[in-house]
Formats: structure tokens, C-alpha cells, sequence
């Protein structure tokens, strides 16, 4: 995936004013991992990701 690590993966239909995702994200962010929200159209699922290959599974 081109140096992309995903750390979790949200159902796009999510309860109404409910961001999982973007919490779970800046959650990460608060840890110290640059982690951001991506959209797999592919599979209507939103990744929470960070960028870089040095990161260890």
C-alpha cells in the first residue's frame, strides 16, 4: 500500500453526528502518530492510516 500502515478500519455508515473514525484518529494523533482518515470507495470504509514504512506491525 505504498508505505501506508493501517491502524483500523470504521463502516462508512456510521450513527448520525457519530465520527468514529476521526476520533479514533485524533486519539492516535494525541499518542504521537500522525494518523489520518482515508476513504476505501472500493469497500465504503473509512482507514485510519499513518504514512511510512519504518512503522513495525
Amino acid at each position: 500500500m505504498n508505505g501506508r500502515k493501517v491502524l483500523e478500519r470504521f463502516p462508512a455508515g456510521g450513527p448520525r453526528g457519530s465520527w468514529p473514525a476521526e476520533e479514533f484518529a485524533q486519539m492516535r494523533r494525541l499518542e504521537g502518530q500522525a494518523a489520518e482518515v482515508v476513504m476505501d470507495l472500493a469497500t465504503d470504509t473509512f482507514l485510519v492510516i499513518v504514512r511510512g514504512g519504518s512503522m513495525g506491525e
